[in-house]
């Protein structure tokens, strides 16, 4: 069995990009462990309990089966042209040292002697300054905690711009100015393709635990709230993928090949994994 610990920027993003592979490896017996740089608060934590995000992250990580939900402590560096100061008591992730931040990580890896770390493409994904952190700080903590694996989550560059298309085409209220050409990642980088349409009903209810950004005034809202009200099997079709690039080097590839059969992150046969060009 191997301990599986991803790593995000913000409360929901474990749902969104990772939220199934997460589920299977669990369902599977793995250990998952979720860890956030920020709370997704761009003010200063409430004086009494934890951040409202961090509490619909645990739900949601109940929802998936992870053992452990982790926050590195930072504030929300927001997205847009206006970087913020930083709250009184926590600095911004995108200010965060990127030595410090990483041994942070590091020690949590550490900790949960880590087998592999799922973190961001070197985008960012769609290019948010918290997110090219991540994978800025990832890939240096795997380094530091000499993790076996570390596959950066991404999706397709090309079925990334066709989805695009199909928002303008059905007018849906959907900004995606800030979604580049150069966005994600080319289908030749990608070595991982999880299918995952069978924890879709799981994934689906964990991303209705984010019920602030669900429920609330964000860009991404009027979405959201259209993937919860899917039924399943609609949803587990939009949303039964999922795409990571390997980043750990041709050195350790036979050591990954065997440690992954079990979750299914390396052999097409069980359903799970399909290699480049998927």
């Amino acid at each position: 069995m191997a301990n599986v610990v991803a790593f995000h920027a913000h409360p929901d993003d474990e749902v969104l990009m990772t939220g199934g592979t997460l589920a299977r490896a669990a369902a599977e017996g793995h250990r998952v462990v979720i860890v956030v740089a920020t709370d997704g608060e761009m003010g200063p934590s409430p004086e009494h309990g934890e951040p409202p995000r961090l509490a619909e992250l645990r739900a949601s990580a109940a929802l998936l089966g992870a053992a452990r939900v982790v926050h590195l402590g930072y504030a929300d560096s927001g997205n847009g042209g206006v970087l913020h100061p930083d709250p009184p008591d926590r600095p911004r992730f995108v200010r965060a040292d990127p030595d410090e931040a990483a041994e942070r990580l590091a020690a949590i890896l550490r900790t949960e002697q880590a087998d592999v770390l799922l973190s961001y493409d070197a985008n960012g994904g769609y290019g948010h300054r918290d997110h090219v952190k991540v994978h800025e700080v990832g890939r240096r903590a795997a380094r530091l905690a000499d993790v076996t694996l570390l596959l950066e989550a991404t999706m397709p560059r090309d079925l990334v711009a066709a989805l695009m298309r199909l928002v303008d085409r059905l007018r849906l209220p959907l900004r995606h100015d800030a979604v580049s050409r150069t966005a994600y990642s080319p289908r030749s980088a990608i070595t991982h393709r999880v299918d995952v349409r069978r924890y879709a009903p799981q994934k689906q209810a964990a991303l209705a635990a984010h019920r602030s950004q669900v429920h609330g005034t964000g860009r991404l809202a009027p979405v959201l709230r259209a993937l919860v009200r899917l039924p399943a099997p609609l949803f587990g079709l939009v949303l039964g993928r999922e795409w990571f690039v390997d980043s750990t080097g041709t050195s350790r590839s036979e050591t990954v090949t065997g440690l992954f059969r079990p979750i299914g992150l390396s052999t097409a046969a069980r359903g799970g994994v399909q290699g480049r060009g998927a």
